[in-house]
């Protein structure tokens, strides 16, 4: 059974400067909007807003961490107490950790200059392409594995840019991630979208030596937020983001 101070405590911080707490759980994120990203002095998003509901309502202790994405996956992947968001489920992934979501969903777009009029029906339309992704990024992984032409940069905000210079053919992002991107550079009349190829869903991974009990607690409370409407409420709060 949790100890009383598990009840008791719940933290949430935004740098690993935080004092831990005997059992408390640490959710590791990157700023991927409208998911999770930062805002003043705190963390919010579709995805942030529905881990923090569900844990005041779990009651368990956590914390939390905006890191680079390699970085924030790798710690929940090795580290006993960690999860991190907003993490796509696939076969791969499915043995690594314990699983708690949706909490989201998403899809994999590719996106090209709009003055090359691409005619692509099918991903393997674009096997002779040069794609641009964001490293350790899910869609990086899912075209590697693959075999595409890939070209990985370390943010994704590169990725528009090469567009624009010529060094990529296509960029693989989701509609959310590129929007804003798009819009706060004034490029969507330049980068559109030419090919949605994959539609996925989003999930805290925890590692495994997270306590089933916590895992099982935390599924039932965010199952009973999607019944009750809080999800939902959630959801509308950033369906027109970033506007």
């Amino acid at each position: 059974m949790p100890n009383l101070r598990r009840w008791l405590v719940t933290a949430i911080c935004l740098t690993a400067g935080c004092n831990a707490v005997a059992g408390e759980l640490l959710f590791t994120t990157e700023e991927s909007p409208p998911y999770n990203m930062s805002a003043e002095d705190k963390i919010v998003g579709m995805a942030t807003d529905k881990v923090v509901e569900m844990m005041r309502r779990t009651k368990l202790p956590y914390r939390m961490e905006m890191l680079p994405w390699a970085r924030a996956y790798q710690s929940a992947e090795t580290t006993a107490q960690t999860c991190v968001f907003s993490t796509t489920r696939t076969a791969e992934r499915e043995p690594k950790f314990k699983w708690v979501g949706p909490l989201a969903f998403n899809s994999w777009v590719l996106y090209g200059l709009a003055e090359r009029k691409f005619h692509i029906k099918t991903l393997e339309d674009a096997r002779p392409l040069r794609i641009g992704t964001y490293n350790a990024d899910v869609r990086d992984t899912y075209l590697r594995d693959k075999k595409f032409n890939i070209d990985t940069s370390s943010t994704d905000a590169a990725n528009p840019r090469k567009l624009l210079a010529g060094r990529i053919d296509l960029w693989a992002s989701g509609p959310f991630e590129a929007r804003s991107q798009l819009e706060a550079n004034g490029w969507t009349d330049k980068i559109v979208p030419v090919l949605t190829f994959k539609r996925v869903e989003l999930y805290l991974a925890c590692n495994p030596a997270v306590p089933s009990e916590d895992i099982n607690r935390m599924n039932a409370t965010l199952q009973a937020m999607d019944s009750d409407g809080t999800s939902a409420a959630i959801d509308r709060r950033y369906e027109n983001w970033p506007k």
